[in-house]
């Protein structure tokens, strides 16, 4: 996206994530929203989020797609890559060429695994508000097409909405209540990966079409992902009633 009509669209997103900061906001549908406008604003090939629990540990929060989110899994399995070096030094690290082994060094099986999925280059953001860092956006590319300054500035700026989002503002001085809200999305995220498999195994799909279904059902009838995702979980809901994707929207689902 170049010129004006990538300057209308940011600003379009900066006011679609504006109102959807209200007091009773789903913080996963909208994390999973800025994931996919990293990818659409950023033309790179996918984007992750990834978010600390009350424990200091990492764990997958939203993902562009199925790709991306094993590799961010695979990437916290082996406790290696940018994203987890970024979370610790809430610093950026960015224009990494995967296919360079002296750039790579640190993080060998990530580097191997990222190259598998298709990914030549990768970025990792962290999400900090002051000295504060909660997780980490991570960028990634299929070639080594290196990002500007003025494409990292705005990734860093998404970051930052990512991160307000989390935290919201009226809680950044307790704790205690902040620490609450990141355990109930990040349990929340269990639900729905689960409700995923279900979805994609019943309708015979790709996990990222049947999450995407599931996703439009839920936003269309002002439904938060978890609540659905529990209630289908539990059998107290007849996902008959989720008209299912059509038909073979086939091909690779990298971004």
């Amino acid at each position: 996206m170049i010129g004006m009509a990538r300057e209308r669209r940011l600003a379009e997103i900066f006011v679609e994530v504006a109102d959807s900061l209200v007091e009773d906001f789903d913080v996963i549908d909208l994390l999973q929203r800025l994931s996919t406008r990293c990818v659409e604003l950023l033309d790179v090939s996918a984007a992750g989020i990834l978010l600390a629990d009350a424990h200091g540990e990492l764990q997958i929060i939203a993902a562009s797609d199925e790709h991306t989110r094993l590799l961010e899994l695979f990437a916290l399995q082996h406790d290696q890559g940018p994203c987890v070096e970024c979370y610790r030094t809430g610093t950026a690290r960015t224009n990494i060429d995967l296919t360079r082994a002296e750039a790579t060094a640190g993080w060998p099986r990530f580097a191997a695994r990222a190259r598998e999925t298709g990914y030549a280059a990768t970025h990792a953001i962290p999400l900090r508000l002051r000295n504060r860092i909660v997780g980490a956006l991570n960028l990634f590319q299929t070639t080594p097409q290196r990002l500007g300054y003025d494409d990292i500035a705005l990734a860093q700026a998404l970051a930052d909405v990512a991160t307000i989002a989390i935290l919201q503002q009226r809680t950044l001085e307790q704790s205690h209540v902040e620490n609450g809200q990141l355990e109930t999305a990040l349990t929340s995220r269990i639900l729905i990966e689960q409700v995923k498999g279900v979805l994609a195994e019943r309708w015979n799909t790709s996990v990222d079409d049947a999450f995407e279904v599931f996703r439009s059902y839920a936003r269309a009838r002002r439904l938060r992902l978890a609540e659905l995702a529990t209630q289908i979980i539990s059998g107290d809901f007849d996902t008959s009633a989720i008209p299912p994707p059509a038909p073979d929207r086939t091909g690779d689902h990298r971004g």
